[in-house]
């Protein structure tokens, strides 16, 4: 079986219930293996070792048409693999892994999703990053993106 990372199989970083409801084929090209090989290697592994126990990928790559069906953004770094959604599974929380990347980890951006704690954490990974940090809150019917005060 293809594998992204030791702790990430192809089928986990491609799939998808609403491709999958929706008959939306989800399948990255070369290069944006390439770049999820890379995101794996930089951030998700060594988050992995820190934590100790597994981490759930909630999304990482989407095809274009997938992206636009979920309402992703239009440039969504999920389109080139270079974003991954993920949640604790295990002893460390969300916030902890949230602040274990941010103080120790190199990234392009680290959005907190939402809640009081975040309910998953997006993290992207590009050859230029620049180390933004992110909350994501809704506004009616929009969400946006504020730098995340306190989390410095």
């Amino acid at each position: 079986m293809k594998k992204i990372s030791d702790h990430i199989s192809y089928k986990e970083a491609t799939f998808s219930n609403t491709a999958k409801r929706l008959k939306i084929t989800n399948k990255p090209k070369e290069e944006h293996i390439e770049n999820m090989e890379l995101l794996a290697e930089k951030v998700f592994e060594p988050l992995r070792d820190w934590v100790g126990h597994p981490i759930k990928v909630n999304s990482f790559y989407r095809s274009e048409k997938l992206n636009k069906r979920i309402g992703g953004a239009l440039s969504s770094a999920h389109i080139s693999g270079q974003a991954i959604d993920i949640t604790s599974l295990g002893g460390k929380t969300n916030l902890e892994m949230f602040h274990y990347i941010k103080d120790n980890l190199d990234f392009d951006q680290l959005i907190w999703e939402f809640g009081e704690e975040p309910i998953w954490l997006h993290v992207s990974y590009k050859p230029k990053n620049r180390k933004q940090v992110l909350v994501t809150k809704r506004k009616g019917k929009y969400y946006v993106w504020t730098e995340c005060k306190g989390c410095k």
